[in-house]
């Protein structure tokens, strides 16, 4: 995978007034926070934002930041988008060191739909939890958590237990929760009804 590199340049205004000012030059303002250093104020040109951002591997993953020559690990955390124009227009960033352990939201996507069990039926997937809290190396981040549907017949309850994690990732919390379940549609129902009454 590519590593991500986010050259930032440093903001010396900081506070709504600074923000707009940076957006008006093709900045993205942003906030580097963590570590034991104070919060820092950083600005990254909007098209090589914008390009990180599009790779799909920018926001819960670990990318390089750099200011200069130095460099440093980081993750981000959260991207604020304008609600109109769909255009970043501020995110914050973490600092971590390359194995810290951390916690973060890893999306949940499903294959198989097609020759699940259940879903063949005339079920219905409900997702319960789009995106997970994993506990995991900073440097160990999954991009997702696929579940596999095929099995999967009506009225199964699909757990967290059942996602194969990788070495040393777990989930942020202790309990086996609720990721999905198959519901049998009304359609499906009957038609169970109609098949139990002309056997």
């Amino acid at each position: 995978m590519a590593e991500i590199i986010l050259k930032v340049e440093i903001r010396e205004r900081a506070g709504t007034g600074g923000a707009r000012e940076t957006r008006r030059a093709g900045l993205v303002p942003g906030v580097l926070y963590g570590g034991d250093k104070d919060p820092v104020n950083v600005a990254v040109k909007s098209n090589e934002f914008r390009k990180a951002l599009y790779t799909g591997k920018l926001l819960g993953h670990l990318v390089t930041l750099q200011h200069g020559e130095d460099k440093q690990s980081v993750i981000a955390k959260s991207i604020q988008f304008h609600p109109v124009t769909d255009e970043p227009i501020h995110f914050d960033l973490y600092r971590v060191s390359e194995h810290q352990l951390i916690k973060i939201e890893v999306p949940v996507h499903f294959k198989n739909h097609e020759t699940s069990i259940g879903l063949k039926k005339g079920g219905s997937l409900e997702v319960i939890r789009h995106t997970v809290e994993l506990a995991c190396p900073a440097d160990q981040i999954p991009e997702e958590l696929v579940i596999d549907l095929a099995s999967h017949d009506l009225g199964d309850t699909i757990r967290i237990s059942e996602v194969k994690l990788p070495e040393g990732v777990k989930p942020a919390v202790e309990r086996d929760f609720v990721i999905a379940t198959l519901k049998a549609s009304a359609s499906a129902q009957s038609d169970a009804g109609d098949t139990t009454v002309e056997g």
